[in-house]
């Protein structure tokens, strides 16, 4: 870790932190309240938690481990009230058994690339700044984007561009990346962000954004799987809820959002078949929603913190035992 970056305190402006506060601190009220920040990062959101919750213990769960150690020095003053696990949080299951939590009383997702990963030049994660093509959020292992660039074939390359990064140009990037890998492989990000300048016609960089970012998010999402981690992690946290506990979900990107989307929703409606006199228990539904659709920051939010311009929060209550009900 490189210490002369400073504390994560100074560093992490968590996003929505004190709308956060107040969806799961109603859940956390109780004696013995066991929260769950799932995705830890530089713990803003678990100090915020922590002091707000006099009575909650928080488990925060992080694949990166530069991440768990800012994080372990910040939150150091509230001792056994905290603890860190070094894992993906879609094995949260298993997670909770090893640690003889039977339920939790909220879990906290604040999904996609932490402050951390994007502000430290040498993790490859910010396309405005030259650095190894890595993007790998728990560096001790995995597929780098290196990797991906120069050994994905043409047609693999434009399938995730398109399914990951929404970008237009699929075909056309994945042919210019296949071209210039035969010159010589890609091993940083500023060579492979001068390729996409080039490669997105202007019109579209005037009025889409940076040329970079959709293929960026793209290849990310590939490195580090997130998507089929979050379909994996989303019914496994739910089931893990106790009755009148609560989870709260920060999306960034629309295909993190529909997910979370699709499974709460799909909680909050009963399935019982028309025409039925009786709603029988496995057909009820199992989650009260908290927001009404998904909620966004406000204008001064973004102002003090740009990174939580494109955030989508959406939470929900556990209110049935059913089990099952959430697969």
């Amino acid at each position: 870790m490189n210490a002369t970056r400073g504390p994560a305190a100074q560093r992490h402006v968590p996003v929505l932190r004190d709308r956060i506060v107040e969806l799961l601190a109603p859940a956390a009220a109780r004696p013995g309240a066991v929260l769950v920040d799932a995705t830890l990062g530089m713990g803003g959101h678990s100090e915020a938690l922590l002091t707000a919750c006099p009575n909650a213990r928080v488990v925060g769960i992080d694949r990166d481990t530069e991440a768990l150690a800012l994080a372990g020095e910040r939150l150091a003053a509230f001792g056994d009230r905290f603890t860190t696990v070094h894992a993906v949080y879609d094995d949260i299951a298993h997670l909770l058994v090893d640690l003889d939590v039977p339920q939790v009383d909220g879990i906290l997702f604040d999904l996609g690339v932490s402050s951390l990963q994007l502000d430290e030049a040498d993790r490859g994660f910010a396309y405005a700044q030259d650095a190894p093509l890595d993007m790998r959020m728990d560096q001790q292992s995995g597929l780098t984007a290196a990797e991906v660039v120069n050994t994905y074939a043409a047609a693999d390359l434009a399938r995730i561009l398109r399914d990951y990064g929404e970008e237009r140009f699929a075909g056309r990037i994945a042919s210019a990346i296949v071209r210039e890998r035969e010159k010589e492989p890609f091993t940083t990000s500023g060579r492979l962000v001068d390729l996409l300048r080039d490669a997105v016609p202007a019109a579209s960089q005037r009025t889409g954004g940076h040329p970079a970012k959709r293929t960026f998010q793209a290849l990310r999402i590939e490195v580090n799987g997130e998507l089929a981690v979050w379909e994996r992690a989303l019914p496994a946290a739910i089931e893990a809820l106790g009755v009148g506990g609560r989870i709260a979900v920060l999306s960034y990107h629309s295909l993190e959002d529909r997910i979370t989307k699709r499974a709460l929703v799909a909680g909050a409606t009963s399935r019982t078949p028309k025409g039925m006199p009786v709603e029988l228990p496995e057909h009820a539904a199992y989650l009260r929603l908290l927001t009404r659709g998904a909620e966004e920051a406000d204008a001064t939010e973004v102002a003090e913190n740009p990174r939580s311009a494109s955030v989508r929060l959406r939470a929900a209550e556990r209110i049935t035992t059913t089990k099952g009900s959430t697969r």
